[in-house]
């Protein structure tokens, strides 16, 4: 079972078509076999009706009751000795056999009725030396009109041999050119196969191009079929290299963050502090670690996602945190307005979305005088792609200076190196939308004049 199991798409395929080719090959000849074999037999007896036929309308019987065949024969064969065709008329007084039959012994046939037509066969016969064959008959029941009624039984016999070769002969015609056939069309099948696999096996070379390292991802010249496998082959790729990106970027902010606590902790065991300080110094930088390690594995925790996930209905979370946050700055009365389409989801893990919303609405409330417009659009996608999604947070505080904006979006190296203002949890922000393929644009909001957060997740697979 377990070789089944692990035999090749090709295998398969090629087991499966040259099964089914072979049924189908062998179910034709047997039908084809079967239908000349019907033929000849239809011929044959045909052929021995119209002799039985040509002896009632061409023979006599004289006064004396004898029979006269006809003259000529109507088949030289029947004047010649085990020539392979024979004759006999049989009635209540009367035994004719044709010349033919010497040295033969016919099978015995039953008398017919008037106007009865039988056709037999296979029967046995036995010659001389005890030889069996066979021969098939054909008898027709006649009344001979002459001084007296006479009921005679006609009958004629051919070799069933002669039949037979004929069989033998278009048998081996015919599985000789059918087994023609069959290795013409398993060498058309392994061709199909080849053509129609080949774009598997160029999928199976690019991807061990990327273990390699000879290539980063997956082309797109692929059949349409192959589409999707492809694009989320390509997106775990992607997955996994912004992930090894996105640790080694934390246990590079981690190392740089613990440098300076450590070189102070060295810096006052070498100073010969009393046991006081020392231990008041200590105690304070391992507090400043532990909020460091703590910080960054946070973050490392929201910089992770599924690739694929539930989708999450995003208004209900919204809601949860504009109320939360209309609480911090009711003194200055900032309100939120929502716009958001009721189909809107969000494909990927719920925390990466309360940070991303948690942090683009609290930057919108800390700068906006007095609203701040939430917005959220689907974005329409072809067919067999999720659809895409528009989230917009617009203020009406003092906006960001265009030439500020590139700084803005920049990556922290350190967890307290974030811009203040607008750049407050930005890092976290662009981190979330890059993992999940999106694109972050700041700008200015048109409707309330300040400063405008656009995050754009597109269709996908």
């Amino acid at each position: 079972m377990r070789g089944w199991r692990t035999l090749s798409l090709q295998a398969r395929q090629l087991l499966a078509a040259s099964l089914a080719l072979v049924a189908f090959l062998a179910f034709t000849g047997y039908a084809l076999d079967r239908a000349f074999v019907d033929t000849a037999q239809n011929a044959l007896r045909e052929r021995l009706a119209n002799l039985a036929l040509g002896y009632i309308y061409g023979s006599e019987i004289d006064r004396s009751g004898a029979f006269i065949p006809p003259e000529p024969p109507l088949d030289v064969r029947f004047m010649v000795p085990k020539s392979g065709l024979y004759a006999s008329v049989r009635g209540d007084n009367l035994r004719w056999n044709s010349a033919s039959s010497f040295g033969r012994s016919l099978p015995p046939l039953e008398m017919l009725e008037q106007g009865e037509r039988r056709f037999e066969g296979p029967l046995s016969i036995v010659d001389g030396r005890g030889t069996e064959n066979s021969v098939y008959a054909y008898s027709i029941g006649v009344v001979w009109e002459s001084s007296q009624d006479t009921p005679l039984t006609i009958s004629v016999f051919e070799d069933a041999g002669q039949i037979q070769d004929q069989v033998n002969v278009f048998r081996r015609a015919l599985w000789g050119y059918l087994g023609f056939a069959a290795v013409v069309l398993v060498l058309v099948q392994i061709l199909v196969l080849r053509w129609s696999l080949l774009p598997l096996r160029n999928v199976e070379r690019e991807l061990a191009r990327v273990r390699q390292g000879e290539s980063l991802r997956l082309s797109g010249a692929h059949p349409r079929e192959l589409e999707s496998i492809t694009e989320s082959i390509n997106s775990l790729i992607e997955s996994e290299r912004s992930h090894l990106e996105r640790s080694r970027n934390t246990l590079s902010d981690l190392a740089h963050s613990l440098k300076t606590p450590l070189a102070v902790l060295r810096s006052r065991l070498d100073a010969d502090a009393s046991h006081d300080e020392l231990r008041r110094d200590v105690a304070g930088q391992v507090q400043r670690m532990n909020e460091i390690v703590s910080y960054q594995l946070s973050r490392a925790a929201r910089s992770g996602h599924a690739l694929y996930s539930a989708p999450i209905e995003i208004e209900p979370r919204a809601e949860e945190i504009v109320a939360g946050l209309e609480k911090v700055y009711v003194a200055r009365g900032v309100l939120c307005e929502f716009d958001i389409d009721s189909a809107a989801r969000f494909h990927g893990e719920l925390g990466d979305l309360q940070e991303l919303l948690g942090n683009l609405l609290e930057n919108a409330f800390k700068w906006a005088n007095k609203r701040v417009l939430l917005s959220v659009k689907v974005e329409t996608a072809p067919a067999n792609r999720r659809p895409g999604t528009v989230i917009t947070v617009d203020d009406d505080g003092p906006g960001i200076p265009p030439e500020k904006v590139e700084l803005l979006l920049q990556r922290g190296v350190r967890g307290d190196e974030r811009v203040q203002g607008h750049g407050i949890g930005l890092s976290i922000v662009q981190d979330i939308v890059t993992a999940y393929r999106g694109e972050l644009s700041v700008g200015q909001a048109t409707e309330l004049g300040g400063a405008r957060f656009r995050v754009r997740f597109p269709p996908a697979f």
